[in-house]
């Protein structure tokens, strides 16, 4: 029953810019690492950032340089700033609440919003 909103997503040129947003419930949000990740379609969904309760992030190499996550403890929320976008980079966009896995890797509990669609156009 836990409800992700995330909301910011449309329809961009290439090489265009969007930031996204997700509202996760206050009493876990704090506490927990948050990610991003993206179901292109046809595809399967993949990891795109993530960041830490004490604010240490992690990008997937087509993001580094491009998208920024950041989050905001005061309005339980987290943010995907993107930048220079690519056709490739049309998804529906979802937040996720992180669990570390093995190694330095982080997972997503089952809490899946319905995304924001990202649509970039050549």
């Amino acid at each position: 029953q836990v409800q992700l909103m995330e909301s910011g997503g449309g329809l961009v040129q290439a090489g265009g810019s969007l930031k996204l947003s997700c509202v996760a419930p206050g009493s876990l949000f704090s506490s927990n690492a948050m990610g991003w990740y993206r179901q292109p379609p046809g595809k399967q969904r993949e990891m795109v950032a993530s960041i830490t309760s004490s604010f240490s992030t992690n990008s997937a190499d087509f993001a580094k340089g491009r998208f920024s996550i950041s989050r905001d403890n005061a309005k339980n929320t987290v943010y995907l700033e993107m930048n220079n976008l690519k056709p490739e980079d049309t998804a529906v966009y979802y937040c996720a609440v992180l669990y570390p896995g093995h190694g330095s890797t982080w997972l997503p509990y089952d809490y899946w919003g319905q995304g924001t669609q990202v649509t970039v156009s050549s």
